[in-house]
């Protein structure tokens, strides 16, 4: 994934729960999904990053604030109202690492993997918690959901 970053502007602003001017993205991906958001007519309110949620890491055991990609409240098919937080990664961060058979010692690339996956993990351990508090779903689109 490309770096890529700005501010978006939507065209709905109304939808946006927040500052709509102070809307940042920070990968193409993002930006895809707040089109998606802010053109959705299903889409009754949308926000990026506005919320935080505690968790501890496993990498330092200290509490910090994990701070989800976006919280949607939309009409699913039947009509009914749901809240979904959404989270926008590559699928190589969404799974566990492996370490490649034959292998003696950790590359630095594979210790850097498990610690980005550790960090997730908890991050989404604590979304998912947060969202079964509140009824609402936690889902984690990679590039295989946005179809790229």
């Amino acid at each position: 994934m490309k770096a890529y970053t700005g501010r978006f502007v939507p065209k709905n602003p109304q939808k946006y729960k927040g500052d709509p001017t102070k809307i940042v993205y920070r990968s193409s991906w993002e930006l895809r999904v707040m089109g998606y958001l802010d053109n959705n007519i299903n889409v009754i309110q949308w926000a990026s990053e506005e919320l935080a949620i505690p968790y501890k890491s496993p990498i330092d055991g200290k509490w910090h604030r994990y701070f989800p990609d976006f919280v949607v409240k939309m009409r699913d098919r039947d009509g009914k109202v749901t809240v979904k937080m959404l989270e926008v990664k590559p699928k190589a961060q969404s799974v566990p690492p492996t370490i490649k058979k034959g292998v003696s010692k950790p590359s630095k690339k594979y210790l850097k993997e498990v610690m980005t996956w550790g960090i997730n993990s908890s991050k989404w351990e604590a979304a998912k918690e947060y969202c079964a508090d509140r009824n609402w779903q936690f889902v984690v689109l990679t590039e295989k959901e946005l179809g790229l």
